[in-house]
C-alpha cells in the first residue's frame, strides 16, 4: 500500500489512475452507505477496468486524497478503499496490512486480521461526512438512472412459469457446483415456500448451509432481471429471520442464477444490493 500510495498520488490530474480514482470513489461512498464492501473484480467491471490488479493505483490514488484533505480539515477520514476486498479471504489483499500497522493495528493471525477489518469496515459506515468528501473533491453521488426501472418492475403482476425458467430450475437444482456450492453436493428443492409466502426457486438445505437460488431464463427481460435481484435481498432477509427465531446458525446464503448474462445497466445495482449473480448458465445445459 505505501508503496503504492508513492506513486499514486494526485487526485485531480489526467492520467488513467487519476481519472478511475475519480470514478471510483463515488462508487465506494455507495457501498459505504450500503453496508458493503465490494470485491475487486466487481468494481473493476463496474468502472470498465479489464484487469482488477490495476486498482491498486487509483485505489492508492484515493488514499492519498483522503490524507491531505483529513489534513486540511484536521480530522481523520476513514480509508473507504478498505471496502474492496478480494474472492481469497473476503477482505481487502495485504497490501492494506502497512496502513492498519501505521495505524496501531496488529493481529497474530488470519482470523484477528478478519475481526480488525470488519471494526474497520464499521468505522467506514458509520463516518457521516462522505457526502461532504465527494462535494470537496468536486465529486457528484453515482447516479441513480435506474430508478423508473425500478418503478416498472415493482408493478410486475406475473405471467406464469415458461417452459425456458421450468428447464433452468431443473439444472441448476442437479449442478449446485454451477451456482456457488460444491461438485458432489446434494441436489436442491424446487419451489422452496418461505413464511412471506414467496418461492424460492432452488433452495439447497444443508446441515452447515442454506443457499438460495433465484433463477432467471435467457430470455428474460431486463426488468425481470431487476426483479431478481430484489428478491435474492428479500429471500436473505427472510431466511436470516427465520433462522435466528428457530436459533438456527447455519450459514445464508443466495445468489441470481442468470441463463444469459447480467445487463450492463444492472452491475451497479448488483454491487450496491450485493447480490451473487451466475451467468452463462443456459450454455451450459445438455
Amino acid at each position: 500500500m505505501a508503496k503504492t500510495a508513492e506513486i499514486a498520488t494526485g487526485f485531480h490530474g489526467s492520467k488513467l489512475y487519476q481519472q478511475r480514482a475519480r470514478l471510483i470513489l463515488p462508487i465506494l461512498v455507495r457501498q459505504a452507505q450500503a453496508h458493503g464492501p465490494i470485491f475487486y473484480e466487481d468494481l473493476a467491471q463496474e468502472v470498465g477496468m479489464t484487469n482488477p490488479r490495476t486498482l491498486n493505483y487509483p485505489l492508492g490514488c484515493i488514499g492519498d486524497a483522503l490524507n491531505d484533505l483529513a489534513e486540511t480539515w484536521d480530522t481523520e477520514i476513514p480509508h473507504i478503499q478498505a471496502l474492496v476486498k478480494n474472492q481469497q479471504l473476503n477482505m481487502p489483499g495485504p497490501g492494506f496490512d502497512g496502513f492498519l500497522t501505521r495505524h496501531g493495528y496488529t493481529w497474530d493471525n488470519l482470523k484477528e486480521r478478519s475481526a480488525i477489518v470488519k471494526q474497520y469496515w464499521a468505522r467506514i459506515f458509520a463516518y457521516p461526512y462522505w457526502h461532504d468528501v465527494l462535494h470537496n473533491l468536486g465529486l457528484q453521488q453515482t447516479s441513480t438512472g435506474l430508478t423508473k426501472l425500478i418503478e416498472k418492475a415493482g408493478t410486475y403482476g406475473g405471467k406464469g412459469e415458461g417452459p425456458d425458467h421450468k428447464a433452468l430450475k431443473e439444472f441448476v437444482r442437479n449442478n449446485p457446483h454451477l451456482v456457488g456450492l460444491k461438485k458432489g453436493d446434494a441436489t436442491g428443492e424446487t419451489e422452496h415456500l418461505l413464511p412471506s409466502a414467496d418461492r424460492i426457486d432452488v433452495i439447497f438445505d444443508y446441515k452447515k448451509r442454506f443457499h438460495a437460488v433465484e433463477v432467471k431464463p435467457a430470455n428474460a427481460l431486463v426488468d425481470d432481471i431487476l426483479r431478481g435481484l430484489f428478491q435474492c435481498v428479500k429471500y436473505r432477509a427472510v431466511l436470516a429471520a427465520r433462522a435466528a427465531y428457530e436459533h438456527d446458525d447455519r450459514k445464508i446464503t443466495g445468489c441470481l442464477a442468470l441463463g444469459g448474462t447480467l445487463p450492463s445497466q444492472l452491475i451497479p445495482l448488483r454491487n450496491s444490493l450485493q447480490v451473487d449473480v451466475i451467468e452463462g448458465l443456459a450454455d451450459q445445459m445438455p
